[in-house]
């Protein structure tokens, strides 16, 4: 990947009342070393992170990423993230973002075994190019997250609604989903109920309606399908965060992957089974989610 910019950031407090913060980030040579070797990011995956897609030097959906982002450092116990210095991070990485597409990435681990704080950074390179899986879809399989749709109340400390650095079973989810000859796969409970994509959120349409699974914590909360239900919304279309049984999933009249970066990918099959696709209606939904959001 060809780094453009990459920025580390000395966390101030969340009751700093600082108003700048040029001389809390340092820029550093995105294709150098840049963190110890006992940084607790890489040793245990212990620290949270959000990527934030770009347009055009456009940084998308800042706000929803940030909220985020300071809810998967309360479930970590991680320091709070000054949120304006933050914002600050974000302005100053994306000013290096030229035309097209790109993505933005925000790191905050718990630092040095035993240091006295965390560590953080940003950094941008281009995206993918995703044009031809929003425009021809993806197959998908479903599989058994082996936790229950209780799970996540029963035992908060599983952080299930936290975006982790721990993201080795995401990958190896969809390493099998490839081995099935599929591209992606969705989550299910070991009790039957949808959850969420290893990197993505669900969005069906059901008898007119646009449903996405609750997000009661065993899921995180997407960005892009927030910004998915607005969009719908304000045309007048009905919305509904519910409980989705895996039988759903076959009774839907089309349905999407919805992330960050890849935006709205059309669902073509599951497990095997074609699904319907509505190519227009993906075309608009992925021309709004392109267009400048806050």
């Amino acid at each position: 990947m060809a780094w453009l910019y990459a920025l580390m950031i000395d966390p101030a407090a969340s009751d700093d009342v600082r108003t700048t913060f040029a001389d809390t980030f340092t820029a550093v040579d995105p294709s150098a070393p840049a963190l110890s070797v006992g940084e607790l990011s890489t040793q245990r995956g212990d620290g949270i992170f959000e990527s934030i897609g770009v347009v055009d030097g456009h940084p998308q959906e800042v706000e929803a990423h940030l909220e985020r982002l300071a809810h998967s450092a309360r479930l970590c116990d991680l320091p709070a993230p000054h949120l304006p210095q933050w914002r600050a991070a974000i302005a100053a990485v994306a000013a290096h973002c030229g035309a097209g597409e790109s993505v933005i990435k925000l790191i905050l681990s718990r630092g040095v075994e035993h240091g006295p704080t965390p560590t953080a950074w940003v950094t941008a390179a281009p995206a993918a190019d995703f044009a031809r899986v929003r425009a021809e879809g993806v197959r998908i399989v479903t599989l058994d997250r082996g936790l229950d749709s209780r799970a996540a109340i029963r035992a908060p400390w599983l952080l299930l609604g936290a975006k982790t650095l721990s993201y080795a079973v995401n990958m190896a989810a969809i390493r099998e989903a490839k081995r099935q000859g599929a591209d992606d796969a969705i989550f299910v409970s070991s009790d039957g109920i949808v959850l969420e994509a290893p990197t993505a959120s669900v969005i069906l349409r059901i008898g007119g309606t646009y449903v996405t699974p609750a997000p009661t914590g065993s899921i995180l909360h997407g960005t892009t399908q927030l910004s998915a239900f607005e969009w719908l919304e304000a045309q007048g279309l009905a919305t509904e965060y519910r409980e989705v049984p895996a039988s759903d999933l076959l009774r839907a009249d089309a349905a999407w992957l919805l992330s960050s970066v890849r935006l709205a990918a059309p669902i073509t099959a599951i497990d095997g089974t074609a699904l319907p696709v509505d190519p227009d209606f993906t075309g608009r939904l992925n021309a709004y989610l392109l267009s400048p959001r806050d």
